[in-house]
């Protein structure tokens, strides 16, 4: 996949004039363990958060999470909308000296309110305000995709590790216990060896003018957007990095899909044997994961939605008293600043995952030739 850069002018352009949101997901680890942990050992201070771009993933799920999470709270907002500050700074008890621009965003390095700065940016920009973070010392979350190249993840990883902060990719469904029991199918093999996966995500977008369907900002379409997330989930329930896939793309309307890609399917395989299947679409709606294993089948549809998720393991319905996802994910990454340990879902997660969205494109550039990962 070609790395793609952004215009500076029409960057600039949108983060002052137009509303920014995207949703994050998620990679691996038990959830009841996130929260396990000897409070005696913490600081007494908790970590403030910055958000950075406030539109509707700040906007309804960031903002609202962090009025329940346990171990950090909400600091400070960076937005190129004057109109927000006011709304924003009295919804959330904002002081003035904590709300920043674009423009003086450097400047958030002397503010000791806020620790930890949240990138909810169009893809493209994740890499320039994740690096700009680290050399402000501030520890990173950066939603995904975590950039819209491999290049520009191994600068971030670099970035955070040359100015000793952590970095975190916004992998929310890390934290869910539904998700938790399809990475355990591998871990703990409890109906023998994974044999299959197969993963959907997509839905009908809308507004042909919105930034997801720009090149230069979304990096790509419903593949950066939303096949992240079958991408991952292949690679925890299997337990193991994918070696080669092939890839098919399809087009229904090429005006509206002009820039970025509609539609695409692929098939990923891994050093076993196995192999797994996808789609991701901006064309319909889809959302399921489906892990079958020598003895059982574990199946979660919708699989990938911030509440709501509904599944089944060996033909018994799965119930759980889920918790607010970005919560609790919010909340492990401050634990990780307080207690000075490396988080689950850390920029190498996010590198793993771009080399094969990279491996995609390059497939489908290739006439839908097999491609090594």
């Amino acid at each position: 996949m070609t790395h793609f850069g952004t215009n500076d002018h029409s960057r600039r352009n949108f983060i002052k004039n137009s509303a920014i949101g995207i949703a994050g997901m998620g990679i691996a680890a038990p959830f009841t363990s996130v929260l396990a942990v000897d409070k005696t050992s913490l600081q007494t201070k908790k970590p403030g958060i910055a958000l950075v771009g406030l539109g509707s993933y700040s906007t309804n799920q960031l903002a609202p999470a962090l009025l329940e999470t346990k171990h950090c709270y909400l600091a400070g907002i960076v937005t190129g909308t004057k109109e927000k500050e006011k709304v924003w700074a009295e919804k959330y008890n904002i002081p003035a000296k904590n709300i920043y621009n674009y423009d003086n965003f450097e400047s958030i390095a002397s503010n000791d309110d806020i620790a930890i700065i949240y990138v909810v940016l169009p893809n493209s920009m994740h890499a320039e305000f994740t690096i700009k973070a680290a050399k402000a010392g501030k520890h990173v979350i950066c939603e995904k995709p975590m950039a819209v190249s491999v290049k520009e993840c191994n600068d971030m990883i670099k970035a955070c590790k040359d100015n000793n902060v952590k970095l975190s990719i916004g992998y929310r469904l890390q934290f869910s216990p539904y998700h938790e029991k399809m990475i355990n199918l591998n871990k703990e093999r409890p109906f023998g060896k994974v044999t299959y996966v197969s993963s959907q995500f997509g839905f009908k977008i809308g507004d042909p003018t919105q930034w997801r369907l720009k090149k230069d900002l979304a990096g790509g379409g419903a593949l950066m957007d939303v096949g992240i997330y079958c991408v991952q989930a292949a690679r925890y329930t299997y337990g193991q990095e994918p070696v080669a896939l092939t890839a098919q793309e399809f087009k229904t309307d090429r005006k509206k899909f002009k820039e970025v890609d509609e539609t695409i399917t692929w098939q990923m395989e891994f050093p076993d044997g196995s192999v797994s299947n996808h789609t991701t679409s901006y064309s319909f709606g889809t959302n399921h994961l489906i892990v079958s294993t020598e003895k059982a089948r574990g199946i979660l549809m919708p699989a990938y939605s911030y509440d709501g998720l509904k599944g089944s393991l060996n033909n018994e319905i799965l119930d759980f008293d889920a918790p607010n996802q970005q919560a609790v994910q919010m909340d492990n990454f401050a634990l990780n600043v307080l207690e000075n340990t490396e988080s689950i879902i850390s920029g190498e997660e996010g590198l793993k995952d771009m080399k094969v969205l990279e491996a995609v494109y390059k497939s489908l550039a290739s006439g839908n030739k097999r491609v090594n990962i």
